[in-house]
């Protein structure tokens, strides 16, 4: 096994992890406005998402090698240390940011491309106990809001977002919203623009807009009815938006 270890932790693999390093530091710069004007040292020193995905990062590289023992233990130390709970056979690609990271759960089949945001709370887990591939595959340039959960082998298309606290057990279009539980795919303005938008404010609501058009049609039957006896005809109710549909975006920008 030593000869293994050694093998692995050669200047290859030191150049690799040191790139995926400065991606992940760099990827938690531009997309937490708390982390800006922050050196890169005290990001990597204060940051728990960008310390769970670098102690990732050599779980794996020591799993892909076969090194028995060691990987579980960087994971569940990591997962103690940061909130942050990833399997080390799970494939993480670059520039991967999780914000806050507390509870977030990466299974052992999981897939997740490359600029992919989580926020707290989020689970890619799977759906039963058949072994194989059982987690979500998420695409590049994904974005997934706090507390959602993506189950089972799904996949999750380019430059997808996933709304606060939804529960996704199908297939998502690319450049699609989902919201609620279960998760509904919206489209939103066709293709969104690239990289992650924390714009949580101001995402479609179906059941809503459901209910809104069934008031809608309530209300034109009452009219129908009133003019046919004759009576006067009264407003219907109406459904009010809770908040704006349109307005500035809380993220900024």
């Amino acid at each position: 096994m030593s000869g293994t270890v050694s093998a692995m932790l050669g200047i290859g693999t030191l150049r690799r992890v040191s790139r995926e390093l400065r991606l992940d530091i760099a990827a938690a710069h531009e997309r937490d406005p708390a982390a800006r004007g922050v050196s890169s040292a005290e990001v990597l020193i204060a940051w728990p998402g960008v310390q769970a995905v670098l102690a990732h990062r050599v779980a794996h590289a020591l799993h892909d090698s076969g090194v028995p023992v060691v990987p579980r233990a960087i994971a569940y130390i990591s997962r103690m240390a940061t909130g942050v709970e990833i399997h080390p056979a799970a494939n993480i690609g670059d520039g991967l940011f999780i914000d806050h990271g507390m509870g977030v759960v990466i299974g052992e089949t999981a897939d997740v491309g490359d600029d992919v945001t989580l926020y707290q709370g989020v689970t890619l887990g799977g759906t039963g106990f058949a072994t194989g591939k059982r987690h979500p595959t998420v695409g590049d340039n994904v974005t997934v809001g706090s507390g959602a959960k993506l189950l089972g082998p799904i996949e999750v298309g380019h430059g997808a977002k996933v709304g606060a606290n939804s529960v996704v057990i199908t297939d998502v279009p690319p450049n699609s919203t989902v919201v609620g539980n279960p998760g509904h795919v919206v489209r939103v303005d066709g293709k969104r623009p690239e990289g992650p938008d924390a714009d949580w404010i101001h995402l479609p609501d179906p059941i809503a807009d459901a209910i809104s058009s069934l008031a809608g049609r309530v209300g034109a039957l009452e009219r129908a009815v009133a003019e046919r006896e004759g009576a006067d005809v009264e407003l219907a109710a109406q459904v009010r938006p809770l908040r704006p549909v349109h307005g500035p975006n809380p993220a900024g920008g």
